[in-house]
């Protein structure tokens, strides 16, 4: 995974730093595993804009992706690396033994022609879904689950990692993508490995235009909107709006949102870093 630097020929292109793909092996996805999607525009059932910034885009199609790996035991070769418009990491194409296929996550470093598995016998590397309580400490994992059989939750996206710090019982304690410590059942599932696309952090999209290709309208700063439209509205001149906060009234940049008797609050054992 590489980015790609662009010489300035138009003003679009002089911040540009675009994916090189050099590790997409194929760009037809499977078909048995595509299905239609309908793009909202930010609107519900009625219409009404639900959603604002939101519209436009290229049409897509979506990947189904399985984030149980419950094939337990059952060899399976990587045949392709591909490109996901729904998610900002890869995805790769694994064909098991018996003939079914299935798209999963591609974490970093996985090639075509490579053997996975998932279950018990498997071993702890890259790309092989296990049990937490069957992970050595201290190793890289994503795609975790939050309750057993439920399917991956956490650790999904592009570049993303937890780590496995130690087990104390029937809990395995994570150090998360967020900084936050965390307990989690041991009889849940975890892939070996961090996710692909690492360096999607770092690309510039060099003009509005591909913002409007990804289906992002462009947003008023609360600040340039009268006061009748946004809390931080309205004053004489170029005023900054006062204390940061949503158009509803929220407040930003510290508040905290999460409900203070949330149930898994006992799992947590260290709050995300600020």
């Amino acid at each position: 995974m590489a980015l790609k630097k662009y010489r300035p020929l138009t003003p679009s292109q002089r911040f540009k730093l675009a994916p090189t793909f050099e590790e997409i092996t194929t760009s037809k996805p499977e078909k048995s595993l595509v299905t239609s999607t309908k793009s909202t525009g930010g609107r519900n059932n009625s219409g009404k804009m639900t959603i604002r910034n939101v519209g436009g885009g290229h049409k897509k199609q979506f990947r189904i992706v399985d984030f149980k790996r419950d094939k337990f035991d059952i060899p399976a070769t990587v045949k392709t690396i591909e490109y996901d418009p729904n998610r900002t990491a890869r995805i790769a194409l694994l064909v098991y033994a018996d003939g079914e296929k299935r798209y999963i996550i591609a974490p970093g470093g996985l090639k075509v022609g490579q053997k996975l598995m998932s279950g018990k016998t498997a071993t702890p590397d890259v790309g092989n879904a296990l049990y937490l309580s069957e992970v050595p400490l201290g190793t890289f994992i994503h795609n975790i689950e939050l309750r057993p059989g439920q399917g991956a939750k956490m650790a999904r996206s592009a570049g993303a990692y937890a780590q496995l710090t130690a087990r104390e019982g029937k809990y395995a304690v994570l150090r998360m993508p967020s900084g936050e410590l965390r307990m989690i059942l041991v009889q849940c599932l975890a892939v070996i490995g961090s996710v692909s696309n690492s360096e999607h952090n770092l690309e510039s999209h060099g003009k509005a235009g591909r913002r409007r290709w990804l289906g992002r309208k462009p947003r008023v700063r609360g600040v340039a909107m009268n006061p009748v439209d946004h809390p931080m509205g309205g004053g004489e001149g170029r005023a900054s709006g006062g204390h940061p906060r949503s158009r509803k009234g929220i407040p930003a940049k510290g508040y905290k949102t999460r409900y203070p008797k949330k149930a898994s609050n006992k799992h947590i054992i260290e709050r995300r870093k600020k």
